[in-house]
């Protein structure tokens, strides 16, 4: 089961195939990811990601971290899961259960602190009563647009002196506890975003499944049994 939650309560609930019915729902655009190698530099020329203080280059292996890494990832599949796989069919199964919230009059400034802090890149809103009223993305409290222009500094401090609710997605999408993943995973192509709060009928938040949860779920769990 879906809903669909703004400043004034419930203005959906119904199945996947008719979320999409829904007026105020748009699919939301994206900033694709920056470019991380000059147009003439090859794969293996490409920098790999590596952490702060670790060499790119492993001194042993002679490869870069990114390959190493997904080479033993690979590896360890030979050995299979270290625990009896439980299959997963429905939210509750695979959702975090302390989403982190902030309130709909926070500075976007103060926003952006409480993301970082948590290493999260959304946050539901929940109104004076902890009922969802939106979704916080971090793409859209620092739109990309603003920052290389000359003269967009003033332009982005405006922008972090908004209050939340100025810059939220709302009304937005949220999801039963007992929906089926394949739905939630087909809402998620749909719409563009992120991820979805998770409520009940009245909009009390439960907790939150992003495609980072399902994704994770695939990989660590049962990456057969998921769609069973």
């Amino acid at each position: 089961m879906f809903f669909v939650f703004g400043p004034n309560g419930q203005i959906f609930r119904g199945p996947a195939e008719r979320l999409g019915q829904v007026a105020p729902v748009r699919r939301v655009q994206r900033t694709q990811a920056l470019r991380t190698r000059t147009a003439d530099s090859t794969p293996d020329e490409a920098p790999p990601f590596a952490a702060p203080g670790v060499n790119a280059t492993d001194a042993h292996a002679g490869q870069p971290l990114r390959r190493r890494d997904a080479v033993d990832a690979y590896r360890s599949t030979e050995k299979g899961p270290a625990q009896p796989r439980q299959l997963l069919h429905t939210v509750a199964d695979v959702m975090s259960r302390d989403a982190v919230t902030v309130p709909p009059d926070m500075g976007v400034n103060d926003a952006w602190r409480v993301l970082a802090e948590h290493g999260i890149s959304q946050a539901p809103v929940l109104d004076a009563g902890t009922r969802l009223v939106g979704l916080l993305l971090r793409a859209d409290m620092a739109p990309l647009e603003l920052l290389p222009e000359p003269g967009a500094v003033k332009d982005a401090i405006a922008l972090a002196r908004r209050p939340v609710r100025e810059v939220m997605i709302s009304p937005v999408p949220a999801v039963a506890a007992d929906t089926d993943l394949r739905r939630v995973a087909g809402v998620l192509l749909e719409t563009g975003l992120p991820g979805l709060p998770v409520t009940d009928d009245e909009g009390l938040l439960s907790g939150f499944i992003s495609r980072t949860d399902i994704l994770r779920a695939v990989t660590s769990d049962p990456p057969l049994d998921l769609w069973s």
